[in-house]
């Protein structure tokens, strides 16, 4: 997950070497005043001063500088004997008047960010609680994962993850989410709190599988929501489960992009022979769900990942090879695994990402300590 915003302000001795500049140019302008003839007037040009203090301080210090900007052209105008002339008094005056419209924008500016560093803050939470990070241990499985969001300042989008324990078997669950935007989150939070709610009970693997696609379902038969692609939504999802003490791993898979098992004999895709239709679209077949059993056995690794992943594209327009890069990467764990691959598609896109992605590593090992 990414780290919360930072604060609003400057660190302390940024802003302390920066006022130095302000102050430095009102000393420049006032002695330039001194030494230029009368008629050459440098102490307007003494407004910068607050302009600049405003960018990087906040209101408190740039009203100081803005008090000293006004006290360098009254030395200024009473040096030059035109301290009583209403023209140099009318300089006073709008400079004056000028500085405090800076300090009160700043101040403006400040509530406002305060209140977007509050809103951020609500926000980064809110996404923390929805999408959990995986635990990096869970029975005999170590996990890596990292999450992708397109958006720019999301943490979270349309893809998902999670996983859950029950007395001896760690379930899983990816899914991808169509369509972006707020309805996405929402369809995300709902297979999310579906599958916590009924994952951790000692039902089959089918059963869990309808139960997210009913949940899913039953948005349907709400008031229709007037957002753009509401009531249309369906998600393709893995739902898998791993005992701790057999040596296989079981999937239903409702069209997603297949795991990755990463073995000693070679990579393989998790093809199944009877893949379901995506979650939300139960009322369209009966009876569609199946179990399938893939071997799993320790120091193997299984790649999960969305369809954000094998769809990034380069600026030629290439789709990202996941299948071609992963023989040689396995074997160093699973947090090395998923750094190569993120890395690497990074590189591959340039570093803009233009669906959200998620990728989980799972890999194997004995009984839990």
């Amino acid at each position: 997950m990414r780290q919360g915003h930072s604060d609003l302000r400057r660190p302390r001795w940024r802003t302390r070497v920066l006022v130095v500049i302000p102050l430095l140019l009102i000393g420049l302008i006032t002695l330039g005043d001194e030494l230029t003839p009368a008629s050459i007037r440098l102490s307007p040009l003494l407004i910068a001063a607050p302009a600049m203090t405003a960018s990087f301080a906040g209101p408190l210090l740039t009203a100081c500088v803005g008090l000293l900007a006004v006290a360098g052209q009254i030395a200024s105008n009473a040096s030059d004997g035109v301290l009583g002339r209403p023209g140099p008094q009318a300089e006073v005056v709008t400079l004056a008047l000028v500085s405090a419209l800076i300090v009160l924008f700043r101040a403006v500016l400040d509530r406002h960010m305060r209140e977007l560093n509050r809103v951020r803050a609500v926000a980064d939470v809110a996404q923390r609680v929805l999408l959990r990070p995986l635990p990096l241990r869970v029975g005999p499985l170590l996990i890596a994962s990292v999450y992708l969001a397109a958006e720019p300042g999301a943490e979270i989008g349309g893809d998902l993850y999670a996983a859950a324990r029950t007395s001896n078997t760690t379930r899983l669950i990816i899914g991808d989410v169509r369509g972006s935007g707020l309805t996405a989150v929402a369809d995300a939070s709902l297979v999310l709190g579906a599958f916590r709610a009924m994952a951790h009970w000692p039902v089959p693997l089918t059963d869990l599988a309808a139960h997210l696609d009913t949940a899913l379902s039953a948005e349907r038969t709400e008031p229709p929501d007037k957002a753009p692609g509401a009531g249309e939504s369906f998600v393709t999802a893995a739902v898998l489960e791993i005992p701790d003490d057999q040596p296989v791993v079981r999937l239903v898979n409702c069209g997603h992009p297949p795991p990755i098992m990463l073995c000693d004999s070679g990579v393989k895709a998790l093809e199944g022979h009877a893949p379901a239709l995506p979650l939300g679209l139960g009322h369209l077949v009966a009876g569609r769900y199946h179990s399938e059993v893939f071997p799993f056995a320790e120091g193997d690794q299984l790649l999960l990942y969305t369809d954000g992943v094998i769809e990034a594209r380069n600026s030629e327009g290439t789709f990202y090879p996941l299948a071609e890069r992963l023989p040689g990467w396995n074997g160093a764990g699973p947090q090395h695994l998923v750094d190569r691959v993120h890395r690497d598609l990074l590189c591959h896109t340039g570093g803009h990402q233009g669906d959200d992605a998620a990728l989980v590593v799972l890999e194997r090992h004995g009984a839990e300590p």
